[in-house]
């Protein structure tokens, strides 16, 4: 449909819905559901250079609003995301994927960049320097513009594609890092990852998550998420993704207005699986509400 389509740094998408990374596997799991071309795209599961099994379980904790994981980026590592997962990914989906890489160095994130730079069916780099729960890597990048920068020219020297920098909210001011990445080269810009957070199991006495802290999203992040994004879209010139606790497809239009050119779904896919076809499906009724045409008129309308 004409009116839901976007453009995320020259790649048009069908619509803005893009299912978020380490919610929706490597896509061909979701397609057992139904048919998720009907999807803008997808950012598949986040992958370093070697393989990951992750933290220690438990990893996974529930609160009101939302949930908060720990789940430490596993992964089965570049090479055979290369060899067995896109592959399959290629037989379900047919449009051009975000391609989520991590790392523990700024070269490892370069590595990884320049190994999957080759696969045609990746559009887009989304940059993961702002996972909370590794050690040595993921968000330390994130807190600090000079290492954020860093990151953003090694990935960009290696690469024709666009690379989005995804950024942490844990930071004092986020339009700082997002203007460092610009500055170096990044086509976009992604937020937010999740928020650090805890749970204590009052029977124990101790943290219900065997690392202690995780990463709380879902709906409760959503109006933090919003607030980002619209600082953000006032300090950069380049297109800004939005995530974090989006669950509707008014949420969806409310995040285009704060910025963004597209959204992620991140959470929810995870309650519920059929989140994104659902929104998809209810966009156009939603347009019709607020008497908006098309939906890319609305970016950036609240700044």
């Amino acid at each position: 449909m004409e009116r839901l389509k976007t453009t995320l740094c020259g790649i048009e998408l069908d619509n803005p819905v893009i299912a978020a990374s380490g919610t929706f596997g490597y896509g061909y799991e979701f397609a057992e559901l139904y048919d998720i071309n009907i999807l803008g795209s997808f950012s598949f599961k986040g992958t370093t250079k070697d393989p990951r099994y992750g933290n220690p379980t438990p990893r996974i904790a529930e609160c009101a609003s939302g949930m908060i994981n720990s789940v430490g980026l596993q992964n089965p590592g570049v090479d055979k995301v290369i060899e067995e997962e896109l592959p399959k990914l290629k037989k379900c989906f047919h449009k051009p994927v975000m391609a989520n890489i991590s790392g523990f160095s700024a070269e490892e994130y370069e590595y990884v960049a320049e190994r999957l730079n080759a696969e045609d069916q990746i559009g887009w780099f989304e940059v993961n320097i702002s996972c909370p729960n590794v050690h040595g890597g993921g968000m330390g990048f994130g807190t600090d513009p000079h290492m954020a920068a860093e990151v953003t020219k090694r990935v960009r020297k290696v690469t024709n594609k666009p690379v989005i920098m995804k950024l942490t909210p844990n930071v004092t001011d986020i339009t700082e890092i997002a203007k460092a990445c610009e500055a170096e080269g990044a086509d976009g810009i992604s937020l937010i990852n999740t928020i650090m957070a805890m749970r204590i199991d009052l029977r124990t006495g101790r943290p219900v998550l065997r690392n202690g802290t995780g990463g709380l999203s879902g709906p409760a992040v959503f109006p933090v998420a919003l607030r980002m994004v619209w600082q953000t879209a006032k300090a950069v010139s380049i297109p800004i993704v939005g995530l974090g606790g989006i669950s509707s497809a008014e949420d969806v239009i409310e995040m285009m207005m704060a910025g963004a050119s597209a959204v992620e779904v991140g959470a929810c896919n995870l309650t519920e699986p059929f989140i994104c076809k659902r929104i998809i499906e209810e966009l156009p009724e939603k347009l019709d509400k607020y008497g908006i045409k098309n939906i890319r008129d609305i970016i950036g309308s609240a700044l």
